[in-house]
């Protein structure tokens, strides 16, 4: 039985208060008329008495048989009134994640503010919270969640931000499933589809090698050693702001990724494959030897110029407008080295794996698929199969019998007419 489907007995289908009317008895042992429904009650396995509501006399008998055999099985559960809102808000302070590596901080803050919380727990005014918080839980469906995922493709979010934006509702529908707060989780299996078929896809770009060239010769001075940094080993931003000259080993030219920069904060890698060495250009390594080789090992490898660490918002200016110096068409922006690294090696013949490895990926397929960037003339030379149609041909050639006097033109003749 599909919870939801009845009413409770606080008022009838269009509004209007129910409970002054009296109970009526009709011909089937607890089923009851008031007003313009019906009144089913019934006893839980624990003895107490319950009602349900149901808006003709054949809805309530199905509602009846169903509730019975619930209570007989076990399998009855009373329905919540609490509300998408009250329910988040409890459950974004004690959720610990839903496999033994439990959730990562960083993730956490995330989907609070996809919530729409803030840190108390109290509504900001967006998120999922403004879209089902008055809602009980109990009464959510898939097409509401399709709702939600439908009205954020309709305010032109990419599909994958509409993702990261379900994904703490879907967490949280499975919890309250698990807890028995809700009779089923209407996110499980949950197939968007042409939901979000309208969603735009977010467009990244690559540099060619060309273009990183001209990029950096336009990036000032100050910036240039971070931005070839970007350039060259392909890290986030966020993983480059917080090395420090403890996390280099200039010996074997390696810098070690265990840690990035997270809303001001120091915070561990997007995951586990995020934590990784990096190998760096010996001129690179000489440079920064030059520049730390006394400094202490705390020292960042890329400081502001008065210390601390460098402002993103600021360095996205300058490299954006070094693009523009550099005549590029669309805007170039810090992830743009990460794209233009993997999309680089790929095109050096550097081998897969290793490719994953230094992006700090799970899988090639995902590396592939969203950072190696193919340009027009990245499609294979035509003769690199030419080998198979002239291997071909002699085969065809030396299977066919000749006569004397006749040379192939005239037997290719001779068989055409």
């Amino acid at each position: 039985m599909r919870d939801g489907a009845y009413s409770d007995t606080r008022g009838d289908h269009d509004g209007r208060r129910t409970s002054s009317a009296k109970m009526v008895k009709t011909s089937t042992p607890g089923i009851y008329k008031k007003g313009s429904r019906y009144v089913v009650t019934f006893y839980d396995r624990a003895g107490k008495q319950r009602k349900r509501s149901a808006r003709t006399l054949a809805e309530a008998r199905t509602l009846k048989s169903a509730l019975s055999a619930d209570v007989a099985r076990g399998e009855y559960l009373a329905e919540s009134k609490t509300t998408f809102a009250d329910y988040a808000a409890t459950w974004i302070s004690t959720y610990a994640g839903r496999t033994a590596r439990g959730i990562r901080p960083g993730t956490l803050r995330d989907y609070r503010r996809s919530l729409g919380l803030d840190a108390e727990g109290k509504p900001t005014g967006g998120g999922a919270v403004a879209y089902f918080g008055h809602m009980q839980l109990a009464s959510i469906r898939a097409h509401d969640v399709k709702g939600y995922a439908a009205q954020l493709a309709a305010k032109g979010q990419a599909r994958n931000t509409i993702r990261l934006a379900l994904a703490p509702v879907k967490a949280m529908l499975a919890t309250a499933f698990e807890e028995s707060v809700i009779r089923s989780n209407p996110s499980a299996g949950l197939r968007l589809g042409r939901v979000v078929g309208s969603a735009p896809v977010k467009v990244t770009h690559a540099l060619t090698e060309e273009e990183v060239v001209r990029v950096l010769a336009e990036i000032p001075a100050a910036d240039r050693p971070l931005i070839e940094f970007l350039a060259q080993t392909g890290v986030r931003i966020s993983e480059a702001l917080p090395l420090t000259k403890a996390d280099v080993d200039f010996g074997r030219r390696r810098v070690r990724i265990v840690k990035r920069l997270y809303e001001g904060g120091l915070d561990a890698p997007k995951s586990k494959h995020g934590v990784r060495e990096v190998s760096l250009d010996p001129a690179m390594a000489q440079r920064l030897w030059t520049r730390l080789a006394t400094a202490p090992d705390e020292a960042l490898l890329f400081p502001a110029e008065h210390g601390g660490y460098v402002s993103r918002s600021r360095l996205y200016t300058r490299v954006r407008a070094a693009g523009k110096r550099a005549g590029i068409e669309w805007t170039v922006g810090l992830h743009t080295f990460r794209h233009s690294a993997a999309s680089i090696m790929w095109r050096r013949n550097v081998n897969e794996e290793q490719i994953r490895r230094v992006l700090g990926h799970h899988s090639w397929e995902f590396t592939s698929a969203t950072y190696v960037h193919l340009g027009d003339d990245d499609v294979p030379d035509g003769s690199i199969l030419g080998d198979l149609v002239s291997s071909a041909e002699g085969k065809v050639r030396a299977s066919r019998p000749t006569e004397t006097g006749r040379d192939d033109l005239a037997l290719i003749e001779a068989e055409s007419a």
